[in-house]
């Protein structure tokens, strides 16, 4: 069985889109697709055979202002509004409809990775989760801590799947994968650091300590993964597409050629996946 795994990586995630636009293009698909933070959207769109959908999500609506910002940090006491981007955008009734039941009648396994931010155990959503315009599933796992409110789902609250489970690889291979693609939205070679993580922490952590723990070691756990996912790739059994260049695109970059440019890149990297897959 042949797996995807996307990581997300916010905005940086228009690299992953662009990966799976090309395998689109050339009539590759996988049995399994784990799909963190961005990277679920990404698998919403792939799994509906929806080639483009997330490119004008992430290169075009991230430009508005009811998409993120200080007016919807007011307006909703989040940064990034998702439920304008998994609502109001994506319902059967919105201005770029996911085709919901492409996805069902997909025979491929979908994961979402979300963290509970009470217990700080990941939790892997399978598709039967997902319903007809309620995508609150992919809202959560791409809930980022501080910068977005937690997502309650059956009365549980869920951060940024990426704090329990960053690269979760290992969980495809778990799963009954024979050959995993990993899609990284940053070099290879270029490790993962903390960055904002312990201020973030610090923000979270008198409500979510367990979540806090897991946002300091996220950098780590991402670093270990991948570490991991390299041997798999000596071995054959891995394949790890990543850019060589990020463009100077962050998790929250809203600079259309610059988006234009990964998105590019990542197009041109989908043509190694699928050759890896076709083998």
């Amino acid at each position: 069985m042949n797996a995807i795994v996307d990581v997300g990586g916010g905005l940086r995630g228009i690299y992953a889109s662009g990966v799976l636009d090309r395998l689109m293009d050339m009539g590759v698909g996988c049995g399994l697709f784990i799909g963190v933070s961005a990277g679920s959207a990404n698998g919403c769109s792939y799994l509906a055979g929806q080639a483009r959908r997330n490119l004008r999500f992430l290169r075009d609506y991230s430009g508005r202002k009811e998409y993120m910002g200080l007016a919807v940090l007011r307006k909703t006491g989040s940064y990034l509004d998702l439920e304008y981007v998994y609502g109001t955008l994506s319902r059967s009734d919105g201005e770029d409809p996911l085709d919901y039941g492409a996805i069902a009648a997909n025979p491929a396994r979908f994961l979402v990775v979300a963290s509970n931010a009470r217990t700080g155990q990941p939790r892997y959503f399978e598709k039967s989760d997902i319903r007809q315009d309620d995508y609150s599933v992919m809202s959560a796992s791409s809930a980022i801590p501080f910068v977005c409110r937690p997502v309650f789902i059956e009365g549980e609250p869920y951060y940024d799947g990426a704090l329990a489970d960053p690269v979760p690889v290992k969980k495809a291979f778990d799963l009954g994968a024979d050959r995993v693609g990993l899609i990284l939205t940053k070099p290879r070679n270029v490790p993962r650091t903390k960055g904002r993580d312990d201020l973030f922490a610090a923000a979270i952590e008198r409500k979510y300590p367990l979540a806090a723990k897991n946002l300091r070691l996220r950098a780590k756990r991402y670093n270990d993964s991948v570490s991991w996912a390299l041997e798999r790739e000596r071995e054959g059994s891995c394949l790890i597409v990543a850019p060589e260049e990020t463009y100077g695109v962050d998790t929250l970059t809203r600079d259309r050629a610059r988006l234009m440019a990964l998105y590019e890149e990542g197009y041109r990297d989908g043509a190694a996946l699928a050759e890896f897959f076709r083998q």
